[in-house]
């Protein structure tokens, strides 16, 4: 390009896209009946937000949340679970409160925190469950 504005802003933009590609580390799955046992078999540990839209504590938790995806995102799957839209996993889980977070491992849930419990609390849940880096 002999621009020197166009390859300015042709840089710019890659260097953007390149940032997005590598934030999808913290991507959040929205997780449903038909995909959930498939996330629970691979092979990774598994983090669910179970929530519903109504739910205040529920959405104060989302920043939380993603902040921690984007920490973990490579070693840990992170999903939230709207539970009015699949009330049947939610009782096969047993949760009757939310936000619900648990942690699965080998598709069995190994940990859980009830409510608005705060970054800390569940960093530390999250830390408990991870294979720790060699």
């Amino acid at each position: 390009m002999s621009d020197p504005e166009l390859s300015k802003i042709y840089d710019e933009k890659m260097k953007r896209m390149a940032m997005q590609a590598n934030s999808g580390r913290g991507r959040i799955v929205n997780l449903t009946t038909s995909d959930f046992d498939s996330y629970m078999k691979g092979g990774k540990t598994v983090f669910v937000d179970f929530w519903a839209v109504w739910c205040g504590p529920c959405r104060t938790m989302e920043p939380v949340v993603e902040r921690l995806a984007a920490k973990y995102g490579d070693r840990v799957v992170f999903g939230k679970l709207n539970v009015d839209e699949e009330p049947s996993l939610a009782t096969r889980y047993d949760v009757q409160s939310i936000p619900t977070f648990m942690v699965f491992r080998d598709g069995r849930p190994v940990d859980a925190a009830i409510g608005a419990v705060g970054e800390t609390a569940l960093d530390r849940l999250i830390q408990k469950s991870v294979p720790h880096r060699a």
